[in-house]
């Protein structure tokens, strides 16, 4: 697959993920937060909860699922990104949330949308259970 596609089918599936968030009364704050050796795709609040997601599009026949890919290195490399934004965003809420979002893509649509919150915890510093 070409990387403008695979670009473009991660695309979708973030476009998913915030229609997702917003329909639960979400507030997407930003997307594609990029920082020197790090990107978080959405940062969303929902109450007095930051929502840094981690979206994963995959077609149903894919190798390994969507959860799986967010490794230890991607963990931790989504909590340098989470801790740089929370600096620089002084008027954050208390509380942070990890989440991986998995959007299963087959012929041209979205068909599902498996929402992990709080898939890992920042401070194990080593990622929970998915």
């Amino acid at each position: 697959m070409a990387q403008s596609n695979k670009r473009a089918i991660g695309r979708l599936g973030e476009d998913a993920v915030c229609g997702f968030l917003e329909r639960r009364g979400a507030e997407i704050l930003c997307r594609n937060y990029t920082i020197r050796g790090g990107e978080m795709d959405i940062i969303a609040r929902y109450d007095d909860i930051l929502l840094f997601v981690e979206v994963k599009t995959r077609q149903p026949d894919a190798l390994q699922s969507g959860a799986a890919a967010v490794d230890r290195k991607k963990q931790q490399r989504m909590i340098r990104t989470a801790e740089h934004y929370l600096l620089s965003h002084a008027d954050t809420p208390l509380q942070t949330r990890f989440d991986v979002a998995e959007v299963e893509y087959a012929g041209g649509l979205v068909r599902r949308i498996r929402y992990l919150a709080g898939a890992f915890d920042a401070s194990s510093g080593n990622g929970g259970t998915l």
